[in-house]
């Protein structure tokens, strides 16, 4: 997520012990799934979404579900089995949102991650960047996460504040240090039978396109990068993307030349939505 100084509206959900869910994590790591093909198209056997495909993406309040959308996009650590099995019956596909390069004081996990892997703030209220090169830590508090929610019936992840070589964390972080880490990121979640996005990180895509399933953006219209999302619609994989500043106006002509999923959202990810009318509207 871009660095804002508004505040995420959170919650301390209740939830599993986190050996618990290791255990969960280290027995589902028995099984694998199908690894992308290597010119980046989807790989059989996950859910793949296509572009074009539209979505909700809803981070804070009560959980809507009469929006008319295909993909939901919630917190999965705020939201629990029943929550995504009643979406399922909708017809919903669900993508389970996970912070993969930030610590959150909130979360119920929190305590287990050590000081020495916690770094800067990334402008967000009780969040700081996480120390992607100690990968001896961080692999299985997130292989936890993410069988949590394999456990919890979601059909992918979206892995939050994936670009930390490009912010202040308090490390040098490399590109590289970044790409192993992604890396590391997808195949878990392929291991639990998820998709997986690529949230951002805009100039590592031609290296990671044949890793993700899919790509979340935000405001890629407002600083001019949109066209550097088109390998994954080229490679048939939906580009999820919200503006906050802009009016639709400014973006949606532009979305639907590139077959990008758009949205106009507020920094709060609540319930309001607005869609880019159809073509010729």
């Amino acid at each position: 997520m871009r660095e804002q100084v508004a505040t995420r509206v959170t919650g301390r959900p209740v939830a599993l012990p986190v050996t618990v869910l290791m255990l969960l994590a280290v027995l589902a790591g028995c099984t694998s799934a199908p690894e992308p093909a290597p010119d980046g198209r989807p790989a059989a056997g996950r859910w793949q979404p296509e572009p074009g495909t539209d979505w909700q993406w809803q981070l804070s309040g009560r959980l809507d579900t009469t929006v008319d959308a295909p993909v939901y996009d919630i917190d999965g650590f705020e939201h629990d089995a029943a929550q995504v099995a009643g979406l399922h019956r909708k017809g919903r596909k669900v993508i389970c949102y996970l912070s993969t390069g930030a610590w959150e004081e909130f979360r119920p996990d929190a305590d287990d991650f050590p000081a020495a892997v916690l770094g800067k703030s990334n402008g967000w209220a009780g969040e700081r960047w996480l120390d992607i090169r100690r990968t001896d830590v961080l692999r299985p508090l997130m292989e936890a996460r993410i069988a949590m929610c394999a456990k919890k019936g979601f059909d992918a992840v979206e892995p939050d504040n994936m670009d930390g070589y490009r912010n202040r964390t308090g490390f040098p972080l490399t590109a590289a240090d970044q790409l192993r880490y992604n890396r590391l990121i997808a195949r878990a979640a392929h291991r639990h039978g998820l998709s997986v996005g690529l949230k951002n990180d805009l100039p590592q895509i031609p290296q990671l396109v044949g890793d993700f399933d899919f790509a979340v953006n935000e405001q890629c219209a407002q600083y001019e990068e949109c066209a550097q999302l088109s390998p994954f619609v080229k490679a048939g994989k939906a580009v999820f993307h919200v503006e906050y500043e802009l009016p639709l106006a400014r973006f949606c002509d532009g979305s639907r030349r590139l077959g990008l999923s758009s949205l106009l959202k507020k920094y709060e990810l609540g319930v309001w939505r607005r869609q880019c009318p159809a073509a010729g509207n």
